[in-house]
């Protein structure tokens, strides 16, 4: 098969929970290619149930094209629900289903049935050009439909914790079959490449493809200082121990025994929220600190353009997981925030140190307060860096260059043999 520029492709994702409103960076590829005029279908392990959706979703009828597994949580049921399936959907490929249930091969794929659903919802589905599978494990699940006959190419895009956290609890061989099958991989950052190749993956199937933004959302503001309003310093990002929020709070708690006219703003919703709620009353600083949860895009847009300093303490959490890229960072630069953040993983490739920001090393509690004062201190940095910034998001990190960038790699794939 070879594939013609400007042609229309079928393209299936396979990713967890859709539509997850942390996972732009997935939403940004699938909106983009639709514009493209390709075919996008989804195919989703569940639904997040969050009380905010991007605006996208309904914008592009996204909900028109997700498939879920609905895959019951109790086994009875689930095995139940699974003879039925099989009954009515056997004479469509007996040969698919069957291969399936095959525990041998496919382990606790198979025997969880995860292998029959998904099965079974591509059986319902047109054939694909490409089916790009978002996070290692479900390229795991791609490769096993390739191997029971799901004709495709096959991408897998790795972010983050898919190659530290994962391979930590399940071993550094387990990608060996996803390594050996899988056509191309896709890694956010140079970092992530380095962490993939060392997890045993040929150089030569890998292309380093930042996640993007589309910039045309993300007006720039030149910033500037008003003695009669505070200055306000933001955190975007769900409350989980790798984002960091605790070292931020703290670093805040140090400013704050200088600087009055300052609040901080953290935007996100998580598990840490009661800890991190109950650390800003002990630390008696709740004037000055606030979580507001989660907010839409039309909120978040505002809180951005109000604010004046970007943080974005990561860290490597106790259980080896870790950052990957930090589009956060890139929505910052975007709209002319200088951005404060740590030596972590791929970060330094998305901030340009001394120029559109600044680094600190990870949980550095004096070095983030320092940096914080610093950029208090010299209100004249913040254009000129935010300025630095937008020059740098527009060159690397426009999801329209990047997503012209994936149909290559698309075709890459394709004409491969």
């Amino acid at each position: 098969m070879y594939y013609i520029r400007g042609s229309k492709l079928k393209i299936a994702f396979i990713v967890n929970a859709f539509p997850k409103l942390s996972e732009t960076f997935i939403l940004n590829q699938i909106t983009g290619l639709l514009d493209n005029g390709h075919d996008v279908k989804i195919f989703a392990s569940s639904h997040p149930n969050e009380n905010i959706v991007h605006e996208d979703i309904k914008k592009y009828n996204l909900m028109s094209r997700v498939h879920y597994l609905n895959l019951p949580k109790n086994f009875i049921f689930r095995f139940l629900k699974g003879i039925t399936l099989i009954v009515f959907n056997l004479y469509k490929n007996p040969v698919l289903i069957i291969r399936s249930l095959n525990i041998f091969k496919f382990g606790k794929f198979a025997l969880s049935l995860k292998m029959l659903y998904i099965t079974i919802n591509f059986l319902n589905k047109n054939e694909f050009d490409i089916i790009h599978c978002h996070f290692g494990p479900n390229g795991i699940l791609g490769v096993y439909l390739k191997e029971i006959g799901v004709n495709a190419k096959y991408i897998t895009s790795f972010h983050g914790y898919d190659v530290n956290k994962y391979p930590k609890k399940y071993g550094c061989n387990v990608y060996n079959k996803l390594f050996e099958e899988g056509d191309l991989f896709t890694v956010n950052t140079e970092y992530t490449k380095n962490q993939v190749k060392k997890l045993g993956c040929n150089e030569n199937k890998l292309v380093t493809l930042p996640v993007g933004l589309n910039i045309r959302n993300y007006s720039f503001l030149k910033r500037s200082y008003d003695s009669r309003k505070p200055i306000k310093l933001l955190s975007v990002g769900r409350l989980v121990e790798k984002k960091g929020h605790e070292y931020a709070i703290e670093a805040m708690y140090e400013v704050l025994k200088r600087y009055q006219n300052v609040e901080y703003l953290i935007v996100g919703d998580g598990p840490l929220y009661n800890y991190l709620q109950k650390l800003i009353s002990k630390l008696n600083i709740e004037n000055h600190v606030k979580l507001l949860g989660s907010i839409d895009d039309k909120s978040l847009f505002q809180v951005y353009q109000k604010s004046h300093i970007f943080v974005f303490p990561s860290v490597t959490s106790k259980e080896g997981d870790k950052e990957g890229q930090g589009l956060v960072l890139q929505e910052a630069q975007a709209v002319g925030l200088p951005v404060i953040s740590t030596f972590h993983n791929g970060i330094p490739e998305g901030v340009i140190d001394g120029i559109s920001g600044f680094l600190v090393p990870e949980k550095d509690v004096d070095a983030l307060a320092d940096k914080m004062e610093y950029l208090i201190e010299n209100p004249f940095l913040w254009s000129h860096m935010g300025y630095n910034g937008r020059k740098f998001v527009e060159k690397n990190y426009d999801i329209n260059k990047l997503n012209k960038q994936l149909e290559i790699i698309y075709l890459r794939a394709i004409s491969a043999y």
